[in-house]
């Protein structure tokens, strides 16, 4: 199991993807505002969603887990 973590501290916007999904390496999986500035959280890797650890209005920090999933 692998994991993405939050690049830095400020809101959940936006959850692209749902658990059990298959994503493509570069597709958006969560899109998180800071400073009223968007930031979208790609996927490295292609791989299966397992768990998604936040919802949309989460508050979460740097290194905050955003999702689990598996290549």
């Amino acid at each position: 199991m692998k994991t993405i973590e939050s690049p830095i501290t400020g809101i959940v916007l936006r959850v692209d993807s749902t658990v059990g999904e298959e994503i493509l390496a570069g597709e958006v999986v969560i899109v998180l505002e800071s400073m009223k500035m968007e930031i979208p959280i790609e996927m490295m890797e292609r791989g299966k969603i397992l768990e998604i650890k936040v919802n949309p209005d989460d508050f979460i920090n740097e290194g905050d887990v955003l999702l689990i999933y598996e290549t």
